[in-house]
C-alpha cells in the first residue's frame, strides 16, 4: 500500500522539497533533505546553483507528478542511482540500471593504485595488457582505458546484463575495451593469454551477510555481484590460484577487498608463489580497502 503524498497546496520548489523530504524521512531515508533536492533537480534537469537560486519559483504540475513517482520508488528503497540511471565515477557519468552493481567511491582508490603501481614499474609509453575481472558497469576497465589509451584493456564478466551496460558506457565515453563473457579468468586461461596487470573488485561479502545488508542493496543490486561465498574469499582464492598461468614476468595485481579481508587476501597473493611484494592501502574511512601485489 503506497502512502500517498498530498501535493495540493505545494506551489514552489522550496515547498516541494519540504514535502518530499518529510515523506522520505518517514520512510527511513538517511539524508532526506538532500535526496529530495537531488530528485527535484533530476526532474528539472538543473545543476545545484540554478536550483538554489530558483527555490522560490513556482513548480509545474508535471514536475510534481514526476517527483511523486520518484518518491514512491524511493520509499521501496530503490537506489537513487537506478532511479536516475547514472552514477559518477572518476569524474565521468556511468549509466547504471538494475542488474548492474552501482560503482562505489572507494573503487576509485583501486583505479588510482593501479595507475600509481604501473607508473612505478613501466615507462609511461609501455602498451600494457590489462585484465579487469568482474566488469559491472565498466567503471574500472573504462576508466583505465580512458586514462591510458595505449593500454590494451580486456574485461570479463559472467553477467550478460552487466556486459551490455558496460558496452554502452564504453561506446558513450569513447573507451576501447575488449569484452569477454565467462567465469572470472577462464576465458583468458582458455586462450593462453598473459597480462601485465590484473585488477578486480570481485564479489566479497560472505553469503550469510548478504541477507543483512541494507534493503537498498539487498533488494535491488545483483546478488551475483555481492556474494563471495562462505567467508567472502572464494573469488580471491580462484584468482590467486590462476596467477602463475596468467601473469607476465613483470606484473601488478590489484584487488578491492571487504572489511577485515585485506590480510587474508595478502596471504593468498603471497601463497601464489609469483608475487614478491604486497601492499595494503586504506580508503578514506581508514578501512583496509585495496591489496596490491607486485612481481618485478
Amino acid at each position: 500500500m503506497h502512502t500517498q503524498l498530498d501535493w495540493s497546496d505545494v506551489t514552489t520548489i522550496r515547498e516541494a522539497q519540504v514535502r518530499a523530504s518529510s515523506f522520505l524521512r518517514e520512510k527511513g531515508a538517511k539524508d532526506p533533505l538532500f535526496e529530495a533536492e537531488l530528485m527535484i533537480r533530476h526532474c528539472l534537469g538543473w545543476d545545484r546553483t540554478r536550483y538554489l537560486i530558483s527555490m522560490a519559483e513556482p513548480i509545474a504540475a508535471e514536475t510534481l507528478a514526476k517527483l511523486d513517482e520518484l518518491c514512491q520508488r524511493r520509499s521501496r528503497h530503490e537506489p537513487l542511482q537506478y532511479m536516475f540511471g547514472e552514477q559518477e565515477f572518476f569524474g565521468r557519468a556511468f549509466t547504471v540500471r538494475p542488474g548492474v552493481l552501482i560503482p562505489r567511491p572507494e573503487t576509485e582508490i583501486l583505479v588510482e593504485q593501479v595507475l600509481a603501481a604501473a607508473a612505478a614499474i613501466w615507462p609511461e609509453s609501455e602498451a600494457l595488457a590489462v585484465a579487469d575481472i568482474g566488469t559491472g558497469s565498466g567503471a574500472i576497465c573504462i576508466t583505465l582505458a580512458l586514462e591510458k589509451p595505449h593500454w590494451q584493456v580486456t574485461t570479463v564478466d559472467l553477467s550478460p546484463d552487466a556486459t551490455a551496460v558496460a558496452r554502452e558506457n564504453a561506446e558513450r565515453l569513447g573507451a576501447s575495451v575488449r569484452f569477454l563473457q565467462g567465469d572470472l579468468v577462464q576465458p583468458l586461461l582458455a586462450a593462453g593469454e598473459k597480462v601485465d596487470i590484473l585488477v578486480s573488485n570481485p564479489p566479497y561479502i560472505p553469503s550469510r551477510d548478504v541477507d543483512e545488508l541494507d534493503e537498498e542493496v539487498r533488494l535491488h543490486e545483483p546478488r551475483l555481484a555481492l556474494d563471495g561465498g562462505d567467508d567472502g574469499l572464494d573469488c580471491y582464492r580462484r584468482l590467486c590460484e590462476a596467477l602463475p598461468a596468467l601473469l607476465k614476468d613483470k606484473a601488478v595485481v590489484a584487488f578491492e577487498v571487504g572489511i577485515h579481508q585485506a590480510q587474508d587476501v595478502a596471504t593468498l597473493l603471497q601463497a601464489s608463489g609469483v608475487i614478491e611484494q604486497v601492499q595494503i592501502v586504506p580508503d578514506l574511512a581508514g578501512i583496509e580497502r585495496v591489496v596490491i601485489g607486485v612481481r618485478r
